[in-house]
């Protein structure tokens, strides 16, 4: 049976042994000498020798035969492989998506980017009789709607072009579609981490949206909150952004991406 003490014993070794795999991790997959391993972890040389030891047996760690060095093996790639493989944008959006709309009371929406238009995959109520016209697995262009143009600022200029050449039909009386005012209002996104749709998609309706990042780092859904504008009024707006910019950053994080920090550090 084991003892209390060598359960922990086990347990301090497990979590010593998965600071050494995050710092090789974190070191961008680049080769690092023992002893600056165990300087920077603060353990001896011998330490973290016992702890790559099992390491080593199942490749999450390899060491070059010639320096010694240790770096991240290849079954820590069969390990995110398999990872990315078992989860859904939908599926790991759904309570993030869900906590944000009863913080804000408004309704919130999840979209992938199908260029050049974005595609609603999930969408939950807000408390009122007015119902927005949106509707899962409807689409909508990327120019002019809130979630469209949060995934757009983050994407290349072949993207952008891309949009800009489907055209730019004004929808409201507020759509931009001149597509060098979309470029500016994508730099803007850019610096303040969140978009805007001022009444250019449905008329009295302002959306909020931030993107959501997978394991590449590429724009590939965003999530949003609508309102009318009676209610979504320009100083809720700017208090809904960095709400709905945390919430993209955490789906983010659970997909894989590293990128969601740089969002979250452009809010205002």
């Amino acid at each position: 049976m084991t003892t209390p003490s060598r359960e922990r014993n086990q347990s301090s070794s497990l979590r010593r042994a998965l600071a050494v795999l995050a710092y090789l991790r974190d070191n961008a997959g680049r080769p690092v000498p023992l002893t600056r391993i165990a300087e920077d972890l603060g353990i001896s040389k011998s330490t973290v020798l016992r702890l790559a030891a099992p390491l080593l047996e199942e490749d999450l760690l390899a060491r070059d035969h010639e320096t010694g060095w240790f770096r991240l093996g290849h079954g820590s790639l069969r390990l995110g492989q398999a990872y990315l493989s078992s989860i859904d944008v939908r599926n790991v959006a759904a309570e993030p998506l869900r906590r944000l709309q009863r913080a804000v009371r408004e309704t919130c929406h999840l979209v992938l980017y199908d260029a050049p238009n974005v595609v609603y995959i999930d969408k939950v109520e807000n408390e009122h009789n007015v119902r927005m016209a949106s509707r899962v697995g409807s689409r909508a262009p990327a120019y002019c709607t809130a979630v469209g143009k949060a995934i757009l600022a983050w994407l290349d200029e072949d993207a952008v072009r891309l949009v800009a050449d489907a055209g730019m039909p004004a929808i409201t009386e507020r759509t931009v579609t001149d597509p060098a005012a979309l470029r500016a209002e994508l730099d803007r996104i850019r610096r303040r981490g969140y978009s805007v749709d001022d009444r250019e998609n449905e008329p009295e309706v302002r959306c909020v949206a931030a993107a959501v990042f997978d394991h590449t780092d590429q724009a590939v859904a965003a999530l949003s909150v609508s309102g009318l504008t009676s209610r979504m009024t320009p100083a809720r707006v700017r208090e809904v952004g960095p709400m709905v910019v945390r919430t993209a950053g955490e789906i983010s994080r659970v997909l894989g991406s590293t990128r969601h920090g740089a969002a979250e550090g452009n809010v205002q």
